[in-house]
């Protein structure tokens, strides 16, 4: 090879390195077992560092540990493989349905606000937040930032949750999390449960560990998602979309509907 062809290779490796190493260099490596993960995390906070996340949520994301517990039901969600009658069965769906019922009727200036805001009428909201913690009694014990972190590590699904790590950060910044804070098993926090990034969107800075706050957010949540005050929300009508926007199970999208009409029965108010 002649010293211009020599040259010439040599410049071209080096503008394709540089071309290469800042992708190489902006995304922590995923993996598939607890083994990587601290190295990973060193990555994902100088990584966070550079996209300007704070002091807190630096420190936040060092006290993370990898959450084999949370891999473990993100590989065996099997209730929702279940029919819709076994779903209602095991979830206890007409007991969520009768006190949901009573708690429509104690809470009735709360809902009526709430659909006077976003449209949508009580049933399907108290459905949720029956479905999701037994109205406010089970939050979930997991420490909700690890188990984000170790999703946003796991090869599976780590572009998903590296947004939701991302904007889990966020609220520590803000104060509007707790880096300690308890959740579920994919780290989803509050009454009707949500992932940080629906809280950053939907919450309006509300405390989701109370009613008022979590089910006005849900409210927020479904309107974006499409809500038509008035339309029905039974599977083929115009509001069933939104129901699937809240979670991607087909049992547990009919689930809600179904309680969700059981509580709001005949109520004319509902469909205004």
């Amino acid at each position: 090879m002649t010293k211009g062809g020599q040259f010439r290779t040599v410049v071209v490796a080096a503008m394709m390195a540089f071309a290469i190493a800042p992708g190489q260099a902006s995304a922590a490596q995923c993996g598939n077992s607890a083994a990587g993960f601290e190295a990973w995390k060193s990555q994902f906070a100088n990584e966070a560092k550079g996209r300007g996340v704070g002091a807190a949520g630096i420190a936040a994301i060092q006290g993370t540990h990898y959450n084999g517990a949370t891999i473990g039901a993100d590989r065996g969600q099997h209730g929702f493989r279940l029919s819709l009658d076994q779903f209602m069965a095991k979830r206890g769906g007409n007991t969520i349905a009768a006190r949901g019922r009573a708690l429509k009727q104690s809470n009735a200036g709360l809902f009526a606000s709430i659909q006077q805001r976003y449209g949508v009428p009580a049933g399907p909201l108290i459905a949720i937040w029956g479905f999701e913690t037994g109205f406010g009694a089970v939050h979930g014990n997991q420490h909700a930032l690890s188990a984000v972190a170790t999703l946003a590590y796991d090869c599976r699904r780590s572009a998903y949750f590296t947004d939701q790590l991302y904007a889990a950060l966020t609220l520590i910044d803000r104060g509007l999390m707790s880096a300690n804070e308890r959740g579920s098993m994919h780290g989803e926090i509050g009454q009707t449960q949500f992932l940080p990034k629906n809280i950053l969107e939907y919450g309006g800075g509300a405390n989701l560990d109370t009613p008022s706050g979590a089910l006005n957010a849900t409210a927020a949540f479904l309107k974006a998602h499409g809500w038509s005050p008035g339309a029905g929300y039974q599977p083929g009508e115009a509001n069933f979309a939104a129901l699937q926007a809240w979670n991607a199970a087909s049992v547990y999208q009919q689930a809600i509907a179904m309680v969700g009409q059981k509580i709001d029965g005949g109520d004319a108010a509902a469909r205004r």
